[in-house]
Formats: C-alpha cells, sequence, structure tokens
C-alpha cells in the first residue's frame, strides 16, 4: 500500500524538513519489508481567500484533487481520535490486508480541515488534544508511520 502525506503549508528548510526527511526516508526504506511503499508529500500553498471557510473550502478542492481513485483518507484534527502508536500501526496494517493500494494523510491549514472533507474520510486521528505547529505534526506524523513499520515488522525500535 502506497501511503502519502497531503500537507497545507510548505516547509521552509531547518531542521523540522530535516528531521521529518529522516523519519520519511527510514519509512521509505523499511515499508517494503510490511507492504507499506512511502510514496509522497504533496505540499499545496495556502489558501490566499479573504475567508477562513473560503480558504478551507479552497484547501479541500486542493486535497481532493490530489487523491488518487479509491484512496483511504486520513484526518489529523485535534478533534479526532487518539490512538498509541500500536494502534496507528493496527489502523495501517487493516487497511492493507484489505488490499488498500493508497492512503493519504492529510495535515489542514491554519484554518484547520473543510467539514465536507469528514464525510469523505476513512478515520480522523489526533495527536493530542494540544494545538501543533505544521512543522512538528509533519514531524510527529512521520515517527509514527516509521514506528508503525517497525511494529508490523517485530521490530525492537518500538518499546511500549
Amino acid at each position: 500500500m502506497r501511503v502519502g502525506l497531503f500537507a497545507v503549508g510548505r516547509l521552509k528548510s531547518g531542521p523540522e524538513k530535516d528531521l521529518a526527511a529522516r523519519y520519511f526516508d527510514r519509512f521509505a526504506k523499511a515499508g517494503p519489508a510490511v507492504g507499506l511503499e512511502f510514496s509522497r508529500v504533496a505540499e499545496v500553498a495556502e489558501s490566499r481567500a479573504s475567508n477562513a471557510d473560503t480558504r478551507k473550502r479552497d484547501e479541500a478542492a486542493m486535497l481532493q484533487k490530489s487523491l488518487a481513485d479509491g484512496s483511504v483518507l486520513i484526518l489529523l484534527d485535534e478533534r479526532g481520535k487518539a490512538l498509541d502508536s500500536e494502534g496507528f500501526a493496527s489502523l495501517l496494517g487493516n487497511y492493507r490486508d484489505q488490499g488498500k493500494r493508497d492512503l493519504t494523510i492529510a495535515i489542514g491549514g491554519a484554518d484547520g480541515l473543510d467539514p465536507s472533507l469528514y464525510d469523505l474520510a476513512d478515520a480522523t486521528l489526533c495527536l493530542g488534544k494540544m494545538t501543533w505547529p505544521h512543522q512538528l505534526v509533519r514531524t510527529l506524523i512521520a515517527e509514527q508511520l516509521y514506528r508503525a513499520v517497525t511494529i508490523l515488522s517485530g521490530h525492537p525500535y518500538h518499546r511500549p
């Protein structure tokens, strides 16, 4: 199953981008052994619309355009379901075992996600109840993707 990330906002050069890239690289190298392949990070600029609702609609349209047909969509939202690392690994493994070909994890912009996306989403997850900066969310999800691969493969990286 190909796993990609859709992010509203571009990550500038710096330590956050380097750390996220390091975990995406680890995921890309270790994932194929358990049937998970890193596809890409699709970055789009934040909408320049004058109000939040229009910005969210514009960003949702960009996400929908980037989704492969039949792709599993996971939204990251502070109101989503909190999973531990084993639960996240299990979720990915279940989608893989169902024969899903593509999975996209979406990080919204500063205004959040358009309500229409929740109807399209297969899951809505949170990385905790706190609000996180975009740069850290990307790094956190990259690390959790790598951790999921290690859990699915029985590698000792994950120690509960």
